[in-house]
């Protein structure tokens, strides 16, 4: 249970940084029409999560689970990861602090804006499916494990996004693209140094 609780918290302080677009459409979004507007994004991207990792999550047990796939699962995903870190490190960031008066989208537009903008972006379902085959090796493929695991993840996620928007819209004035672009060079070393990690742990698991 414990290790479950700890995957969780993990995988939930990096999904909150690996979706890319829609995590600096979010603290813009927050920059420009304040907390409310950002967190309703936010909201959207959580809808998003729940119906991908169900897919993800319920899927798999139409597939036969095999243990000698174990060290596969590890080294594929620390590579994925790894790319995903290198890619945020040195992609550039070019923001918009332009705030448009005349367009009014309601809390519910922005919803909707965030749920498509993750549901449709490859790379967060890749994340899921990922993360979804390193729990069930190192939860042994307990369901229940797995299932508390992807709550505390999604909660996760959605407590780290309420304190990015909750900042971004407190600080909207002082916030500049620079610090953007440095949050992105984190987010990117903290993937990393997790996909680093699981690799290195799973090498040494199976291959020693």
């Amino acid at each position: 249970m414990f290790e479950a609780i700890i995957l969780g918290l993990g995988a939930g302080l990096i999904s909150s940084f690996i979706t890319g677009p829609v995590f600096f459409a979010m603290i813009k979004t927050a920059i420009e029409r304040g907390f409310k507007a950002g967190f309703s994004l936010a909201i959207g991207v959580f809808i998003s999560d729940i119906i991908l990792i169900s897919i993800v999550l319920f899927g798999s047990q139409f597939f036969v689970y095999r243990e000698n796939l174990d060290k596969y699962i590890g080294i594929i995903g620390g590579l994925f990861l790894l790319g995903v870190g290198i890619y945020y490190i040195s992609s550039r960031i070019s923001l918009n602090y332009q705030e448009n008066s005349l367009v009014k989208i309601s809390k519910r537009g922005y919803i909707i804006k965030g749920f498509l903008m993750c549901i449709l972006t490859p790379s967060t379902f890749m994340f899921w499916v990922v993360v979804s085959g390193i729990i069930s090796v190192k939860l042994n493929n307990l369901m229940y494990e797995k299932i508390i695991c992807f709550i505390i993840a999604l909660f996760t996620q959605l407590s780290i996004d309420a304190v990015k928007t909750f900042y971004a819209g407190k600080l909207r004035y002082r916030i500049h693209e620079s610090h953007l672009k440095l949050l992105n060079k984190l987010a990117g070393v903290i993937i990393i140094a997790f996909a680093v990690w699981l690799i290195s742990k799973t090498y040494l698991q199976f291959y020693l």
